[in-house]
Parts: structure tokens; sequence; C-alpha cells
């Protein structure tokens, strides 16, 4: 039996880009759409209101995703970022991997917009860290709500909580790597700069290793609307 699947969409001041998303979603007959709004001051529950649940909540990425998950009705819980667009068999590709018991969670194949040489370098890294179950929110990170109840959610973290939780999800059990593209808007590099964004991935994910707390690590990240 295909479980349902529910989509949790964590917003900030996104009404540019959640839209696409969330018609796509209806178009597919997702079961459930939560869009979690983080006290926007732009249109985006106007705009999300139209297709989804929303939730309104304080302004936190993974407080946003948790009071998601709470508020969900399904079974297997599906975190997307609003600037993503999903391929267009990826809500069946899930339901036919979580009807394999063993199968605990997955994400999706990033492909990063735009063709350009920083696009095809962050797509290449990201496919080749994957396989061996080092990936971020970006991906499209699903798993069963038994699992993510039994991980205690995301922890609250102002940075790395996707990171923290996918490689807690990785190591509780079977993961299903999915071929079905996720395309992934490049305007963190176009906005904040290609070399920038390196240079703060670098040192944010260094510093990390190194043991420094999330918090700390939070002032070098650049949020980009």
């Amino acid at each position: 039996m295909t479980p349902a699947i529910s989509v949790v969409i964590p917003a900030l001041n996104e009404e540019g880009v959640i839209e696409p998303l969330l018609e796509q979603l209806t178009a597919a007959r997702a079961d459930e759409i939560i869009v979690v709004d983080g006290r926007s001051t732009d249109r985006t529950v106007e705009v999300a209101s139209r297709y989804a649940t929303v939730l309104r909540v304080a302004p936190s990425r993974a407080g946003q995703m948790n009071a998601g998950a709470r508020a969900s009705r399904s079974g297997v819980l599906l975190f997307l970022h609003a600037d993503v667009q999903l391929g267009p068999h990826a809500l069946d590709a899930i339901g036919a991997a979580m009807r394999d018991p063993e199968i605990v969670g997955g994400n999706f194949d990033v492909s990063y917009e735009g063709g350009d040489s920083a696009a095809r370098l962050f797509t290449w890294i990201n496919r080749i860290r994957r396989p061996y179950g080092f990936f971020y929110g970006d991906s499209g990170i699903f798993c069963r709500r038994t699992v993510f109840d039994a991980l205690e959610g995301y922890r609250e973290w102002p940075v790395m909580e996707d990171y923290d939780f996918a490689r807690r999800l990785v190591k509780a059990g079977r993961m299903a790597y999915l071929d079905e593209p996720l395309r992934v808007s490049a305007r963190r590099w176009r906005n904040g700069g290609f070399w920038s964004t390196v240079s703060s991935w670098f040192w944010i994910q260094s510093l990390y290793y190194a043991g420094v707390p999330p918090h700390r690590l939070a002032r070098l990240y650049r949020h980009v609307r």
C-alpha cells in the first residue's frame, strides 16, 4: 500500500518563488501541503493560502519544519525549500520507495539551475557526496513520521539543522536515494556571489566539524531571498 505524503515547506518572504512549487504539488495531487510561514512581510501567506494549509510561527527554519510535521496527518513527511521544482514523478517515486518497510527515508538528485560552471560544480559536488549520506535540506529530505518522531525532529539550530538531521536519518536505517531530479534555484550564489558562497559554505562546514556551536556559525551564514 502506498503511504500518504505530507509536504512541509518552511517559508520567509518567498512570494517571488513559492507559487510554481505549490502549483506543481497541487497538479500532482499531493495528499497534504503545509506552508509554515516565519512571519513574512511580503505576500507569501496570501499566495500560499490559495494552495496549502498555512501556519504562522516564529522565524526559525528548524522550528517551522517541526511545526509543520506536528500539524501534518500523513505517514510520510517530505520537506521542501520554497525555491525548488520537483521532477514530474517525484511523489510517485517516494510512494514506491516507501512501500519497502525497511526504507526509513531518502532524498532526490539535486540539479542546480542555470547551466553555468557554478551550477555544474555544485550539482557535481552534491551528487558525489549523496551516496555517502552527506546532503542538505535543499535535496528534498523525506522520511517516515515514526522515524521523524523517534529522532525528535530537527534540532532547532539557526544553521546546519538540515545536515544534522540528514546524518541522524542515515544512521536510522536504509535510505532511498532517488534518481528523480529536484531542481534548485541558483539565487544563493547569484545574489550572494559565487566565491562568497563557496567560502561561507567551506568555513561553516569546517567549523561545524571542529565543534563550533551552530549559534556561532550562524554569524557566517548569509540569508538570501
